[in-house]
């Protein structure tokens, strides 16, 4: 197995593409602590018309991932070529993952999180870089420790302390 040091980010390409685009803002900004290895620069895809294809590269892209975030807008739950499969697949290889929620809210939005999700041990986030910084470094590296714990979330006082 390859080393696994790389960051999976898995989020709706059509509506949520806006989030993906904000987290590797945040990577750039020399001012701001927040920091991943994107598994999305292990290889290139560049023949989307063949799903087979895309998903023979997303499976080597996940082969290197450490961990995994997934941005939840509206419809995310809704998604099942990709995104229900990129799930699956994290789930199967144990990857840990932090739900990150665009609208906001700092637990599980049952509304919006994927079924797939629930009731696993996954922590819920805020759409915000201090706090999906947080769950990489805590839930994320420590994340044996969690694994009999379900639909975790971080609670007010840990939002404050990082000034959210």
């Amino acid at each position: 197995m390859s080393y696994r040091n790389k960051t999976y980010v898995i989020f709706d390409g059509d509506k949520d593409m806006w989030a993906y685009a904000y987290m590797l803002g945040w990577k750039k900004n020399e001012h701001m602590d927040f920091d991943f290895y994107n598994a999305h620069d292990v290889n290139t895809i560049t023949n989307i018309s063949s799903e087979e294809n895309t998903k023979r590269k997303l499976r080597e892209r996940l082969g290197s991932t450490k961990q995994a975030i997934v941005a939840v807008g509206e419809s995310t739950k809704n998604l099942y070529r990709f995104v229900r499969w990129e799930l699956d697949v994290c789930l199967e290889k144990d990857i840990p993952i932090v739900v990150t929620n665009l609208n906001g809210k700092r637990s599980m939005d049952a509304e919006r999180c994927p079924p797939l999700l629930k009731g696993k041990p996954i922590v819920h986030v805020a759409f915000k870089a201090k706090i999906i910084q947080k769950a990489l470094d805590d839930f994320c590296d420590n994340y044996q420790k969690y694994k009999d714990k379900t639909d975790l979330y971080y609670n007010d006082s840990v939002y404050t302390s990082l000034g959210l």
